[in-house]
């Protein structure tokens, strides 16, 4: 499927699938989404010194460096694993602007470790940043059991993609969290939020980034 690179309302950057119109971040600001939904409903409520996330979908690797970004500012450490089944090009990784998050030359260099550095395995982006992107899809990857403090749900909508959004998916995810963790996701979808509690999820409805009413905050107690 074709996809192209936008600018968002923000002024930063996310990727279109054509053939959809569905878009990778919010057409109302890719960074002020990706903050609201995933950083400060999700990472900024783990209460520790080492956290643990995983990603569904790596996609454009904005998630992942605000992640960077705020561990910096909190002194925290981060092992981030991310699942991506079709990985973005090199073309189109250098298309993408997230300028306004970068505080140094070094930051834009950091971004663009992320995407260049080996799949499949661990790799040191900073000494207080670990990232493991995993070139799989959700269904066959394998990942750790009861062991990531909060994952990042942020696949394509259901509308579009609705197996992503299935019972055997939420399992894994529920079953790689831990004893307290926490799942964030932009949707919140009536059957999406059945699913959750079928898999043993308490969820939450809060306010949306801009441009949606709500989003989905699922607690694994």
């Amino acid at each position: 499927m074709k996809r192209k690179v936008i600018t968002t309302s923000d002024g930063s950057t996310s990727i279109e699938m054509e053939e959809w119109g569905e878009t990778y971040h919010s057409i109302h600001g890719a960074i002020q989404e990706a903050r609201h939904v995933y950083i400060e409903r999700g990472f900024d409520k783990i209460n520790k010194p080492v956290i643990k996330v995983l990603e569904m979908g790596f996609g454009t690797g904005l998630n992942a460096f605000l992640t960077l970004v705020e561990a910096r500012k909190q002194g925290k450490k981060v092992e981030y694993h991310s699942i991506e089944a079709f990985p973005v090009t090199e073309q189109e990784s250098s298309a993408l602007d997230f300028s306004a998050l970068y505080s140094t030359k070094e930051d834009e260099l950091l971004f663009k470790q992320m995407h260049q550095c080996s799949w499949n395995e661990l790799n040191e982006i900073t000494p207080n940043f670990n990232l493991h992107k995993i070139h799989s899809t959700f269904e066959e990857a394998v990942v750790n059991q009861c062991f990531f403090d909060v994952v990042y749900f942020d696949v394509f909508g259901y509308q579009f993609q609705p197996d992503l959004w299935s019972v055997e998916i939420f399992k894994k995810v529920y079953d790689a969290l831990d004893t307290t963790g926490v799942l964030v996701t932009y949707a919140c979808r009536g059957p999406i939020k059945r699913v959750m509690k079928e898999v043993g999820f308490t969820t939450e409805k809060v306010e949306g980034p801009p441009g949606k009413r709500e989003m989905l905050v699922a607690y694994k107690l």
